[in-house]
């Protein structure tokens, strides 16, 4: 007993390392250039996509190396349990997308009010090749709406959940995981410091805002990335995520539509609780999903 007992203490030890080795080079990645110019700069930017990309493109390495040292044998390939595959593709690219968004009701419904387009302005400019062109042409949008989704939902879930699920669960794995994730959006607290942008307590709080709201999504991404056995669904999620922003609640405490505003606010929060489990049930991305045939505990994330 005392050796199975050591056996799957080495296995979570190694587990645990090996996220936080994958965390450190992701973040690590982003120093390697050294600059006096700000995060939000094209230069800085295009030289940051070219290292945090190498990084991304080697993090499956970490997998595969992780279990080889450990010895854990993976039904599904290592892109499957990465949740790269093409069961469920569709109902992954869709239902994860339209969950966040009715969570976002009340923004959503702020925006529309807001805006000075009406609806058919709207869907012509989304149609219209030269919009995208210009989107595509801004390196801080697609820092904020491909890249860092993209990559930081490959290493921090499609990397990371498959090396702690089989050492801590679906449900504490859930939990783990956007520690890593959290713990490395501090980095922002460096540039914010060596800028002198803000002061030293203002710094402070920004960066616990900043690690909790980053810890409860990274929870909620991993959700879903457990449910579905896809990473399309985080990906999506996260880039919209990084679209609408944290919700104004002050702006909607002052708007004149005051009251319609927080309705959706409550709204949203409901009917996403209501639709949380129907609309990530595994059923719709063919069971079971990769990742949880890393586990024998039976767990309500990976039943239908």
């Amino acid at each position: 007993m005392s050796g199975s007992s050591d056996v799957f203490k080495g296995l979570c030890w190694v587990s645990v390392m090996s996220c936080l080795l994958l965390a450190c080079s992701y973040v690590g990645s982003l120093y390697v250039w050294r600059s006096d110019l700000p995060r939000d700069h094209p230069t800085v930017i295009k030289r940051r996509f070219t290292s945090v990309l190498i990084v991304s493109g080697l993090s499956p390495l970490f997998v595969w190396a992780w279990r080889d040292f450990t010895g854990v044998r993976t039904g599904p390939s290592l892109l499957a349990l990465m949740g790269i595959r093409f069961e469920g593709l569709i109902p992954a690219i869709i239902l994860p997308l339209l969950l966040t968004m009715v969570l976002f009701l009340g923004p959503l419904m702020q925006l529309a009010m807001d805006c000075p387009w009406s609806f058919i302005d709207g869907i012509r400019v989304a149609f219209d090749p030269w919009f995208w062109m210009l989107c595509f042409s801004d390196m801080r949008w697609l820092r904020n709406q491909v890249v860092a989704p993209l990559t930081e939902e490959l290493v921090f879930r499609a990397c990371m959940l498959p090396m702690l699920v089989p050492c801590a669960g679906p449900s504490v794995a859930i939990f783990t995981c956007p520690l890593f994730f959290g713990v490395a959006h501090f980095h922002h607290v460096i540039e914010l410091l060596r800028f002198r942008q803000g002061t030293l307590s203002g710094i402070f709080l920004s960066a616990v805002f900043q690690f909790s709201y980053t810890a409860v999504f990274g929870a909620y991404t991993a959700f879903i990335f457990i449910r579905t056995g896809h990473l399309i669904g985080p990906v999506l999620c996260h880039s919209f995520c990084n679209y609408m922003g944290f919700p104004a609640i002050s702006a909607a405490l002052d708007h004149p539509n005051r009251l319609t505003i927080l309705s959706s606010y409550l709204l949203g929060v409901v009917l996403f609780l209501l639709f949380l489990l129907p609309f990530t049930d595994p059923y719709y991305y063919v069971l079971p999903t990769p990742v949880c045939t890393l586990t024998s505990s039976r767990s309500f994330l990976c039943l239908s």
